[in-house]
């Protein structure tokens, strides 16, 4: 059998009619339901009808969680991962595809976390694609309050700090193109210490189980399985650097033949694609896609 990785994409990658064909499925109605129990509001009608909020960290995340979470448990009949992985947000969902906590669970968790996120402010947070990374690391590591916040690739990363040290990185180091970000502060930097410790008191009061599988964290992307090196490597998250790069290099490292992304978007198997060209490359973003697989597994 071919030994699949399931990875999971984080916030950027919502796009505004995302779900909309789960709500026919009874695993898409009880967990949109559920949802809505826990955040107040409704998940379907922000992705189907309101682009604004939808980009709202306060809602994106969530929204995401919601969303992959029902692609993954109609996947399960059909197949289970050997290693799971998400991209910042989508960790989240990596550990509950793992069994490390349940959809309520890591629910209220991701809600608290978009609350915390969304009222950050004084930072941004710009994209830079095609950069020579050494000039770009030593600027960095001579420049207060910027660092790298999610190193995607050998040519694509996305530093985070104050304006003014950003501005400073881009006057320093020739790009070919960056992209400021829509968010309202320096993500998976040390200025989001004082949120970090606030979702601290949420973390600590929720039990993680030891994960089915081993997944991949952001901040250590080594295969972990045990609950309690889970937890403490997700309770540095939105401080640290998301370090995509070596968690795509892992991947064939920890004999992994196949990726399956799961969400809204293609951005990891594009990222994949580049970095691990031999690997088989999957999407799945919406029922359609599960269908099939389901149709013919019942049929043999």
């Amino acid at each position: 059998m071919t030994k699949t990785a399931w990875v999971f994409p984080g916030q950027g990658s919502q796009t505004l009619g995302m779900g909309a064909d789960l709500l026919e499925h009874p695993i898409g109605k009880a967990k949109y339901a559920a949802a809505e129990e826990i955040l107040g509001w409704s998940v379907p009608e922000i992705c189907q009808n309101d682009e604004d909020k939808l980009s709202r960290t306060l809602y994106t995340q969530p929204c995401l969680y919601v969303v992959e979470s029902i692609l993954v448990d109609m996947l399960r009949s059909w197949q289970q991962p050997a290693l799971t992985a998400g991209h910042s947000l989508g960790e989240y969902v990596a550990l509950y595809a793992a069994g490390v906590f349940d959809f309520e669970t890591g629910l209220k968790l991701v809600k608290r976390r978009a609350e915390l996120m969304d009222s950050a402010s004084g930072g941004e947070m710009v994209a830079l694609l095609g950069f020579d990374r050494a000039k770009l690391e030593e600027e960095i590591r001579q420049t207060r309050d910027v660092v790298i916040a999610n190193d995607n690739s050998e040519s694509q990363v996305v530093i985070s700090g104050t304006p003014e040290a950003v501005e400073k990185i881009l006057s320093q180091v020739k790009v070919k193109r960056s992209v400021k970000l829509n968010v309202s502060g320096a993500f998976h930097s040390p200025f989001m210490a004082s949120a970090a410790a606030e979702f601290q008191q949420i973390l600590d009061s929720v039990t993680f189980k030891n994960a089915k599988v081993p997944v991949l964290s952001n901040v250590e992307p080594v295969p972990a399985t045990d609950a309690t090196a889970l937890k403490n490597r997700l309770s540095r998250q939105m401080t640290d650097s998301v370090r995509w790069r070596e968690i795509m290099a892992n991947l064939p490292a920890q004999g992994i033949e196949r990726v399956i992304e799961i969400g809204p978007s293609k951005v990891l198997t594009g990222l994949i694609k580049r970095a691990c060209p031999n690997l088989i490359l999957e999407n799945v973003s919406s029922a359609i896609d599960i269908l099939p697989k389901l149709a013919v597994l019942n049929y043999s």
